[in-house]
């Protein structure tokens, strides 16, 4: 692989607007790998991820999915060395040109980046991820993660009762509806899919997220119909 991060996802594209520009780490979700790399995953997320739309439909995305996420199974300190000189990259872009960067490393897997990489050594951008971990949800609300890492619960089809305790907590919530409500267990609901940047969101709130391909036709309850 020559490169691990990319700004080409159709949605990470959309914070150029915004006057971000943003990096994803995309790897193979699930254990698709011959590893796991979403270990809160459900049945309903599973059948709607995106990894197999967009782009995602392309063999060679697909391969290049797997390449990366072999070389982080095979040889961690290989890649770990590469994702930090693509990071210092983008810090230095960032800083010489006054430019607002971005990224999420997970943009389909759920690994605990901020334990894999020194995120606060690259000050310039602003990290954030989407998670089902409601342990690392619950570090981030209380100032434990990076202060440049935002973190966004997601809600899926087992748990509920976890949406309604990050929303008491203040925190943020993620769901797929299958057309965006005004409110949602009281909360005002967001639409998510303008942008990416999750980081810029009012706290207290849930984004909205509209179902799509798979996802609507969901039968699970992971797509809330309103």
């Amino acid at each position: 692989m020559k490169t691990l991060l990319s700004t080409a996802n159709t949605k990470i594209k959309k914070g150029e607007k915004l006057g971000y520009k943003t990096y994803g780490l995309s790897l193979s979700p699930a254990g698709k790998s011959g590893k796991q790399f979403c270990p809160h995953r459900s049945q309903g997320c599973e059948f709607a991820c995106l990894d197999e739309s967009g782009m995602g439909i392309f063999a060679n995305v697909q391969a290049a999915r797997l390449a990366k996420s072999h070389w982080f199974i095979n040889d961690r300190a290989g890649f770990l060395a590469q994702f930090n000189r693509e990071l210092t990259n983008a810090n230095k872009y960032g800083e010489r040109k006054g430019k607002k960067v971005a990224c999420r490393p997970n943009v389909l897997s759920d690994l605990p980046w901020h334990k894999l990489i020194d995120m606060e050594s690259f000050p310039a951008i602003q990290f954030y991820d989407y998670t089902p971990n409601l342990d690392r949800m619950m570090e981030f609300l209380a100032g434990k993660l990076p202060a440049n890492y935002h973190l966004t619960f997601s809600r899926k089809e087992n748990n509920q009762h976890r949406v309604v305790a990050v929303l008491h907590s203040g925190g943020n919530v993620a769901a797929v509806f299958d057309k965006l409500p005004t409110t949602y267990l009281g909360f005002p609901v967001i639409n998510g899919d303008e942008t990416d940047l999750r980081f810029l969101d009012p706290k207290g709130c849930v984004v909205g997220l509209l179902a799509k391909g798979k996802a609507k036709h969901d039968a699970s309850g992971f797509v809330i119909h309103v």
